[in-house]
């Protein structure tokens, strides 16, 4: 292992379980999957755990990862001159022809002046768009170049906004700026609407993994807050903390960094927690350890937590994923990118999807770049393709700012070679013929006791409620990781939570504790795949009330019918469907309608039929505008129809 990377991943940003190297492609070798078959049609601190094996030349290096990371901020306005608008790359040709679904005939081409970039740097290492694109701009934009959102980390202003008090703030156009929108840089989301003066705090947490330590600092954080603090699990491996108030911010963020968390560009038009298998390097049927490649991801995100301006001015939010199960925990075809394992000339890498996203209008599964990188280069072509988003993509109407409308825009041979001319070599190898995810694998549930690859362990998956905790709750977990466990915990997109490194001998015991009794590791079929999103207790945007209503509808359902198998069902309080409403079995997305007597209602449109895993597939509306308190029976006729549930009173009949 090079110096560079050991440092990295021991160091305590990386948490006390620092990722192991990768295993030899040789090991894990299943059924192999075509690269074609993502061409889907798109839709409208106690005993540490084992020791990691000897490193593999295919290990996630980050021996160049200094070379894509901004100077430090105080380096930043003294060495950086600003770079000549123009020059931030050169153009290759006057015209690219972008491939067509038709005929070569038919052929759109793309002209140079539309593959400048249309924004530059400035003093700071900031990037701003020029002056000739700056019309027709979405009102972000406009408060993007009102005041530049990162240097209220960056140049310390945070500390001053955070001393102020909230009649000031709200009587000055930029400050209020600041805590509405330019905040959201820091992670930091005000609650006007329903908490005024209150902030949902959003952490990085790359591929889910904390520690104990890192726990109780959250929990003593919400803690303070009585009745206005909790925490949520988010679809993103990734706790939100709730109540914070803005004089308490930069204590807040000096006690996070103390601990090795970070809450930096984890909102608005940044890149999003980097998503990995939630059993990486615990799983006996694991294909690859995703822990280094997620840790590296988030360092160059965040600059090493010291921000990094080159990739935080995108034109809308941007997920990444690296894939390492069989099992697709990572939900890959949702993701703006996704590293798919595979091999080529006997070297592991990956291979590349991009433009999966969901949005109000609009949502799209990732297809094939047609391109590989070598497991070391996960960082040159993650900025590549962040760059070629950040200098290409519109910022207008933002339901048409998501990286897929670029690639749109430009066909996918012309994105790609554009993605290559900002490669560090100005090369991007073509896709390996096959990946390493075999597609006929039955997706595990992880909840409950299973075997880890390390002999005499087992991980304890736990059962969130739909993903919300107290303090109390969290305060326990941190005390069962360091009682049962190594001290960890592991987060999952379905809003639960993992326990690795428990001793068989101590499962049993572990199982007995009265946490367990509120996180199941055994819940019943309709509640272990249910996921909601904050709802309208806490968000702004959300037209209706979620967490509470998905427990009380699955319990209305649970009373009507039986169901031989798990159901994923998934509420999200508004279009913007951060509960991923169209990945799951069953949906709902909140909305407004009038029932039978004429009086507007909280409502749902139902959609079902999305798929995880190897068929992924995206959902369809099956009935829209339902009022919530009719929702019950309908879903029981899913369950009947499509899902081999059987009636309660059927079941009786037969007794």
């Amino acid at each position: 292992m090079s110096p560079s990377i050991s440092a990295l991943l021991n160091s305590p940003r990386a948490s006390s379980s620092a990722p192991r190297p990768l295993p030899s492609p040789a090991i894990n070798n299943h059924t192999h999957r075509t690269h074609g078959h993502h061409h889907h049609r798109r839709h409208s601190a106690p005993p540490p755990p084992p020791p990691p094996p000897p490193p593999s030349p295919a290990m996630a290096s980050s021996a160049s990862l200094q070379r894509f990371l901004p100077p430090s901020p105080h380096a930043a306005t003294s060495r950086r001159r600003p770079c000549p608008p123009g020059r931030a790359r050169p153009l290759q040709s006057s015209t690219v022809s972008a491939p067509s679904s038709s005929s070569s005939s038919s052929t759109p081409a793309v002209s140079a002046e539309r593959l400048e970039p249309r924004v530059e740097e400035r003093e700071g290492g900031y990037w701003v768009l020029k002056e000739k694109h700056r019309t027709g701009l979405n009102p972000q934009e406009k408060v993007k170049l009102g005041k530049e959102p990162m240097s209220l980390f960056m140049e310390g202003g945070i500390r001053e906004l955070a001393k102020m008090p909230l009649e000031e703030i709200e009587a000055d156009k930029l400050s209020k700026e600041d805590i509405d929108v330019r905040l959201k840089w820091l992670g930091l989301f005000h609650r006007r609407k329903h908490q005024y003066g209150r902030f949902m705090m959003r952490l990085k947490l790359p591929n889910g993994v904390t520690t104990s330590e890192q726990t109780r600092y959250l929990a003593s954080v919400i803690e303070a807050y009585g009745k206005e603090g909790c925490a949520d699990v988010t679809t993103r491996q990734n706790w939100q903390i709730r109540g914070v108030t803005l004089p308490d911010v930069p204590a807040i963020l000096d006690g996070l960094n103390a601990v090795g968390l970070t809450s930096l560009q984890s909102g608005m038009d940044n890149v999003r927690n980097p998503v990995g298998n939630p059993l990486a390097g615990i799983d006996p049927d694991e294909i690859v350890d995703t822990r280094p490649y997620t840790n590296l991801l988030s360092s160059f995100i965040t600059g090493n937590f010291r921000g990094n301006p080159t990739v935080t001015n995108l034109p809308r939010k941007w997920n990444v994923c690296v894939i390492g199960s069989h099992d697709l925990y990572e939900h890959p075809h949702i993701n703006d990118l996704a590293y798919m394992p595979a091999v080529k000339d006997g070297k592991l890498g990956f291979n590349l999807l991009v433009g999966g996203f969901i949005s109000p209008k609009r949502w799209a599964e990732a297809l094939p770049l047609d391109a590989w990188v070598p497991g070391d280069d996960i960082i040159p072509v993650c900025k590549a393709i962040l760059e070629a988003y950040r200098d290409l993509g519109t910022r207008g109407n933002r339901q048409k700012t998501r990286m897929m409308w670029l690639i749109d825009e430009l066909g996918m041979e012309v994105f790609r070679s554009e993605v290559e001319k900002r490669m560090p070599n100005g090369a991007l190898e073509r896709a390996a013929p096959e990946d390493l995810v075999d597609k006929k694998w039955q997706r595990r549930d992880y909840l409950g006791v299973h075997p880890q690859k390390q002999e005499g362990l087992s991980y304890v998956g736990l059962h969130v409620p739909v993903g919300r905790v107290q303090a109390a709750d969290m305060f326990e977990l941190a005390r069962l990781a360091d009682e049962y466990g190594s001290g960890e915990l592991r987060l999952a997109v379905e809003q639960n939570i993992v326990i690795p490194n428990v001793k068989n001998g101590k499962v049993e015991a572990l199982l007995a504790e009265p946490l367990l009794q509120k996180l199941s590791p055994q819940p019943s079929l309709l509640l272990k795949g249910l996921v909601a999103c904050t709802g309208s207790q806490f968000c702004g945007q959300a037209i209706i009330e979620t967490k509470q209503r998905a427990l009380l509808v699955t319990s209305q359902v649970e009373k009507l019918v039986s169901v031989p198998r798990a159901v994923r069902m998934h509420w999200t309080g508004c279009p913007n469907s951060c509960a991923q409403v169209q990945v799951a079995d069953i949906g709902f997305m909140g909305c407004l309608t009038k029932n039978s007597a004429g009086k507007v209602v909280e409502a749902a449109d139902i959609f079902v039929g999305g798929r995880v895993g190897s068929d992924s597939h995206l959902a369809d509306v099956y009935k829209k505008s339902v009022p919530c308190d009719e929702v019950a029976p309908i879903v029981a006729d899913i369950l009947v129809e499509r899902f081999g549930a059987v009636r309660r009173e059927r079941e009786e009949d037969e007794e």
